[in-house]
Parts: structure tokens; sequence; C-alpha cells
């Protein structure tokens, strides 16, 4: 199968949301790109740090950042695996990056024209250009797939503690 760039850069975005998924965090990769070269990859990191900043896209920006040794990133494309929350469009945004490519969109947070704009927004001094549903159902999978497990893991918790306090207390439902 042929891939156009986009997708190419989309599919290590995913591959950092796996790595993100494999060590219990919620499946969200970021790369950034600058002249066809990815210059920074992330992926989510909240649980593991402990930080609600620690986004896959908050992570990648300020990897990008050091490395070019500015917080320009002027000529940069972010490609991320779902649609950016408010805090990272604002992080997008003042970092100026010129282009944001996304997978899935998010109707309850996504601030990349599916709950609001802010990328665009032309009150603002920046507006990045942007481009969505890049390999959506890859992307909105890996999301699906991580929660479906999730609830699963929790229900099979609660059965086996039901389990266990029953047998401890010689209750029978």
């Amino acid at each position: 199968m042929e891939y156009t760039p986009d997708e190419q850069y989309m599919l290590e975005a995913i591959e950092e949301a796996k790595k993100a998924g494999q060590i219990g965090e919620v499946p969200i990769g970021a790369v950034i790109v600058l002249d066809g070269e990815i210059i920074a990859r992330a992926h989510n990191l909240r649980e593991t740090k402990q930080s609600s900043i620690a986004h896959a896209e908050v992570l990648a920006i300020d990897d990008a950042c050091k490395k070019l040794g500015t917080w320009r990133l002027e000529d940069a494309v972010l490609y991320v695996t779902l649609e950016p929350c408010p805090m990272c469009a604002g992080a997008i945004m003042l970092s100026r990056v010129k282009k944001v490519v996304y997978g899935a969109q998010d109707p309850k947070g996504g601030c990349a024209g599916t709950f609001m704009n802010i990328l665009q927004d032309e009150r603002f001094n920046h507006q990045s250009e942007v481009v969505s549903g890049v390999l959506n159902e890859e992307c909105g999978a890996l999301l699906s797939d991580f929660f479906r497990n999730l609830r699963a893991e929790k229900k099979q918790k609660k059965k086996q503690a039901k389990q266990a306090l029953e047998h401890h207390t010689g209750i029978d439902s």
C-alpha cells in the first residue's frame, strides 16, 4: 500500500501511541517534522509522571524546542493521533507550529475544529493549518481498544473482589 507523506508520519505517531498503551497510558502519540525529518517524538506520560501536562504534544514540542534551541517552531508540522485538547492547542499556538495533522477527532475536548478551534482563531496572533482525519480509523481504534480493555479489567477486578468478599464472609448471592 502506498502512503502519503502525512500518512507515513502519522504511522510514526501511531507507534508512539502504542508505546503509551503498553505502559498503561492513554495511547496518544505525536511526532514533529521539520524539513522532512522527524525532530521530536513523544507519547502520553500523565500517569507515569503524575503530571497533568505530560501530553504527547506538549512533550514533543518541548523536545523539539530544546533540540532547535528556540521556542519558535514556525516551519514545523505536528502529527498527533488525537485532536489536541485546549492545553495542547495553546502550546501549539504559542510555539507557532505551522501545521497540525491529527487522526481521530475528540468531540468532548478537541480544539482543532471539533469542539472549538483554538488553532485557527484569528483573534490570536498565530494560526496553524489543520488537517484532520489522517488514518482516523487506526488512531480511533487504538483509543477504543484501550478503553474497552480498561473497562473489562475494572469489571473483572470488581467481580473478583465480590467473590473474595463472599468467600471470606461465607455469603452466597
